[in-house]
């Protein structure tokens, strides 16, 4: 008799095993997002089922069209760029005198700004991209703790795609890593 309850005990643990192992995860929900193919009254009536993947491509490109146009902004006079080391995106003392008088100038205009992070040819697209977005958000953190307000300001990485050098010596590198500032209009 314990042989057969053994072996009963051992099935279940097994199956129960099974079971739990083999459940489906459930799917996120998110209103207003339609199943392919469903009519507009259907998706009304239920919310479509959304896996993670899908989640993050839809928060993605509602990031990216919360973002101010980069087109619409200019150059202005009153506000300089500054440049960094090779592979660094610490501000250097001389950049910081710049960031301060960009910041007093700023801090009187009441525009929106747009702080683009550049880097040289040098390193691969990726790691580029991610460098001038460094780049760029230690200029706007410099540029906040002087005061002007975080939400006037956007961050933009366009790693080595801008380059306003052309040759290959540092000379050149050193002018394309920096953090350039562009301005706009409220409205």
């Amino acid at each position: 008799m314990t042989t057969s309850l053994r072996a009963t005990t051992i099935y279940a643990v097994i199956l129960t095993s099974l079971l739990v192992g083999c459940a489906r995860r459930p799917a996120l929900t998110a209103i207003g997002v339609a199943p392919a193919g469903a009519s507009p009254a259907a998706s009304a009536e239920r919310p479509a089922r959304v896996d993670s993947g899908q989640l993050a491509v839809v928060e993605r490109r509602e990031e990216i069209a919360q973002r101010p146009n980069p087109a619409t902004f200019a150059e202005n006079a009153n506000v300089k760029p500054i440049y960094f080391d090779f592979d660094r995106y610490e501000i250097r003392p001389g950049d910081a005198t710049t960031l301060d008088g960009d910041a007093a100038w700023l801090k009187t205009n009441d525009l929106l700004i747009l702080i683009e992070g550049q880097c040289d040819e040098r390193g691969t697209v990726e790691y580029n991209l991610a460098l001038g977005d460094r780049r760029a958000r230690a200029a706007m953190n410099y540029l906040v703790s002087l005061g002007v307000r975080a939400g006037r300001i956007s961050t933009v990485s366009y790693g080595k795609e801008r380059p306003v050098c052309t040759e290959h010596n540092e000379a050149c590198w050193a002018l394309n890593r920096r953090a350039h500032i562009l301005v706009k209009p409220r409205g």
